[in-house]
């Protein structure tokens, strides 16, 4: 099976038409009485059998003493038996038939030490069996499709039923994030908590949610990605069906450590994360109260077509907080045609403000509203509305509440809503809720979302992933030189020989000459022309301009000879016990852009690219974009964009642009690189020398660690 395809076998977790809760309890504090409770009060429209072999009965359903005594079919076991009887209890269900399997015990991998090998003697017992298995150490499964109302799980509360699916990795951010969207009103459509992850990750439920029917909008809680290639392929191939939004914990050391020994994840850098996020088209944000501010709006709004901007309100102020809030999340406020002005003036009072705001005055009907919003809406120039309403003596809201839904009906531009009320609002809440509009409490976050939709929506627009390979490439040629790297015993590839493996990659090398003596370094001198660079080559010395290594603009052989006896002197003062292995005598680059570009191995994603401005102010400015590799043309072309520096690599205040074309061939020629050899765990070109479009780019120093 396609390893990006759903797993047909989750139906019978997600739609049973029967489920045996193994260790169902008599007493109400217990989890097991919580999750069978949970079964039979929220009309699950299967059967459901409690196994417990201590009581007759729970909950007036006849109980039995294990699954094997059951005579029926069971098609899910819900198991909360101790730890130690997880994997005997799974052989059973195996035996039984039964076809998938929910653990929500803990006491496993989380723990450390012996609960790993419980966790593994748990996978091996149901992979055994057949069974796929969700858990342990989890919360459960909802879904709400009327057709099935199976909560099994022990929140306390039974979600409405929506078109927005949630896959947590934690059991109490998931418990959180179900008691928040009943308290906003926020239907779902399916909730699942993943746990450790020993047999079924968060891939195979994105597969099988991606599937779903009832599931327009997918929202994750990750703290780890399980297999982030799978990931990116499920992903990547999604977005313009179904938006994923995902926050993904343990941005800092501290809880990236935290994240560690909750699940016993192995996190990768965060970085990672974001590159892969972005490359795949995954909406990342970093609250739950994001999380579902977004998500409504998706599932409720079409996306905009662009990020201008109009706001309608009854309250000037508050229009101009939404109007900061609107620009300083990215948005444009729209500038109205002329006829949408002249159409204002004839449906609002003489005192209201006709122009972007539009402030309806204090006194709005249901009326006025319908009207402004109805010629904002219908103007050319704008992509989407916020609607703001602040409670008057003089205002129905439940009736400017149905006004602005039956008017946003009408178009397909996004339309948000902020209800400032928070007084007896339920039926005005009820009205928009049904009328498809989401509402926010504050015009921020409603500003916020709809910034969210415009970003989702511009990235859409990205060509497809495809990655080039390279033909014109020397393999050979880098497996010499790592080898003689290996035979020395070292680590640390040397310049002279990192510039043998870019030249073989098609890299822009600059002519160079390793060298051993001064007379040797004059010659040498001599044969690339002037003027030219001496650096010292030592296994020993990564930072050179730090021991007075490096001479540049040397013009004459006399000069170079100077140059090859002083950096062999300023680095054996400098580091006495360094080995010096010569000196490297390379040709002077024309003057141009520094860039850095450069690869670190994260042990979870493996190749991670960056790019950013390089020379002696990457660590000043910290100016750089990461990717996962392997990257396309057009994502390396989007790398360089996202800079901050991409306006003076685009031609500043009238400077000739630089050779964008060569920067991002070099980027695709990395990633190959990377991919190729995965025994570079680091490597950092800088400075790229970038010059003027169509005169390329040069690789004046380069370094190179492989493992």
């Amino acid at each position: 099976m396609d390893k990006s395809s759903p797993r047909s076998d989750l139906q019978r977790i997600f739609a049973p038409q029967s489920v045996a809760v193994i260790g169902a309890s008599t007493r109400p504090e217990s989890v097991g009485r919580a999750v069978f409770s949970n079964v039979l009060r929220y009309d699950y429209t299967g059967v459901v059998y409690p196994v417990n072999p201590k009581a007759r009965s729970i909950m007036g359903v006849r109980a039995y003493t294990s699954v094997l005594a059951i005579p029926d079919p069971v098609d899910l076991a819900v198991i909360i038996v101790p730890s130690d009887g997880v994997a005997h209890t799974l052989e059973e269900c195996g035996r039984k038939g039964i076809k998938g399997a929910i653990v929500i015990t803990a006491g496993f991998k989380e723990l450390g030490g012996e609960g790993i090998q419980k966790e593994a003697a748990v996978r091996d017992a149901a992979r055994r069996s057949g069974i796929p298995l969700l858990g342990p150490n989890c919360l459960g499964i909802i879904n709400t499709d009327p057709q099935v109302s199976l909560n099994a799980s022990f929140s306390r509360l039974m979600p409405r039923s929506g078109n927005i699916a949630l896959i947590s990795q934690s059991g109490a951010v998931g418990t959180a994030a179900l008691e928040y969207a009943q308290s906003e009103r926020i239907g779902l459509s399916k909730f699942v908590s993943v746990g450790n992850k020993a047999d079924l990750s968060e891939n195979d439920f994105l597969a099988y949610l991606l599937e779903d029917p009832q599931t327009e909008v997918i929202l994750l809680y990750l703290e780890d990605l399980t297999e982030p290639r799978r990931f990116f392929q499920l992903a990547e191939g999604s977005s313009p069906r179904k938006p994923i939004l995902a926050i993904k914990s343990g941005r800092t050391a501290a809880g990236a450590k935290a994240a560690s020994s909750h699940t016993g994840a192995l996190a990768g850098s965060d970085a990672a994360y974001d590159a892969l996020f972005a490359q795949c088209g995954v909406f990342r944000v970093e609250s739950l109260e994001e999380l579902f501010d977004y998500a409504v709006a998706f599932a409720t709004q079409p996306l905009p077509q662009g990020n201008r901007a109009a706001i309608v309100t009854n309250a000037g102020g508050l229009g101009i907080m939404a109007t900061d809030a609107a620009v300083r999340y990215g948005l444009t406020m729209a500038d109205f045609e002329k006829e949408t002005t002249a159409r204002l003036k004839e449906s609002l009072p003489p005192a209201a403000n006709l122009h972007n705001p539009v402030d309806v005055l204090g006194d709005a009907s249901e009326e006025r509203y319908a009207a402004a919003l109805e010629r904002v809406l219908a103007d050319a120039g704008v992509d989407g509305a916020i609607v703001i309403s602040t409670p008057q003596l003089m205002t129905n809201l439940a009736a400017i509440a149905q006004a602005v839904t039956r008017v946003a009906a009408q178009h397909q531009k996004p339309t948000l809503v902020c209800q400032m009320a928070l007084g007896e609002i339920e039926e005005t809440l009820t009205i928009l809720s049904q009328g498809g509009l989401p509402h926010y409490h504050f015009p921020e976050e409603a500003a916020r979302a709809l910034a969210a939709m415009a970003r989702y929506a511009r990235s859409l627009a990205r060509p497809l992933y495809e990655v080039k390979t390279f033909d014109d490439v020397d393999r050979q040629e880098v497996r010499e030189v790592f080898a003689g790297v290996r035979k020395a015993g070292r680590s640390f590839v040397l310049e002279p020989e990192a510039h043998r493996i870019f030249a073989a990659y098609g890299f822009p090398v600059l002519p160079h000459s390793w060298v051993h003596s001064a007379g040797e370094a004059a010659r040498a001198g001599e044969a690339l022309g002037y003027p030219v660079a001496v650096k010292i080559v030592s296994p020993d010395i990564v930072h050179k301009f730090e021991v007075g290594g490096v001479k540049v603009q040397l013009h004459n052989a006399e000069e170079v000879r100077r140059a090859y006896d002083q950096v062999q002197e300023n680095a054996g003062k400098s580091r006495p016990q360094a080995a010096l292995a010569g000196a490297l005598v390379q040709k002077m680059a024309a003057p141009g852009t520094e860039m850095i570009l450069g690869m670190t191995r994260d042990p979870h994603f493996g190749p991670l690219l960056m790019i950013g401005l390089g020379g002696t102010l990457v660590e000043i400015f910290k100016d750089v974009v990461f990717s996962v590799a392997p990257i396309s043309e057009q994502w390396a072309r989007q790398m360089i964009e996202d800079l901050k520096a991409f306006p003076l690599l685009n031609g500043y205040r009238g400077e000739p642009p630089g050779d964008l074309e060569t920067i991002a061939d070099c980027l695709e020629r990395l990633s190959q690189l990377a991919l190729d050899f995965p025994e570079i765990r680091e490597l950092d070109i800088n400075p790229l020398l970038v010059v003027p479009r169509g005169q390329g780019a040069t690789v004046v120093d380069a370094r190179i660690f492989i493992g």
